[in-house]
């Protein structure tokens, strides 16, 4: 008796300890990005970061989900590059309008600090 609640002990054990490592792996990718993302639209600065980053992430997990139509592998990795696409596409979201926003209130400050061209 004891050993069969023994085993069904290590058994849950077993299925939470790989529940949670699968989520990490699958979520473990985003995790940097969410103090940056905050960081950003705080600050309204999209200096530091780098949108080449970004594209490189981008072609590396397109890639890798249309390798696995030619040769299969695991779902877990399938969702970590879908969650992956999702985050670089919403930290390039950010980072466009910000810069965007920027560049065009850069552009109105320097126009209005201008004289005329014409004076009559």
């Amino acid at each position: 008796m004891e050993d069969e609640m023994f085993n069904q002990i290590v058994a849950v054990f077993h299925s939470l300890v790989t529940w949670v490592a699968a989520g990490a792996m699958v979520f473990g990718g985003l995790v940097p990005y969410i103090p940056q993302y905050r960081d950003i639209r705080r600050t309204q600065n999209a200096e530091g970061f780098s949108t080449y980053v970004c594209l490189v992430l981008l072609v590396a997990n397109i890639l890798r989900i249309l390798f696995r139509f030619g040769r299969y592998f695991e779902t877990l990795l399938l969702w970590q590059s879908i969650i992956m696409i999702f985050t670089m596409l919403i930290m390039l979201n950010l980072c466009t309008n910000v810069r965007t926003a920027t560049e065009l209130s850069t552009k109105r400050r320097s126009f209005i600090g201008q004289k005329p061209l014409h004076t009559r």
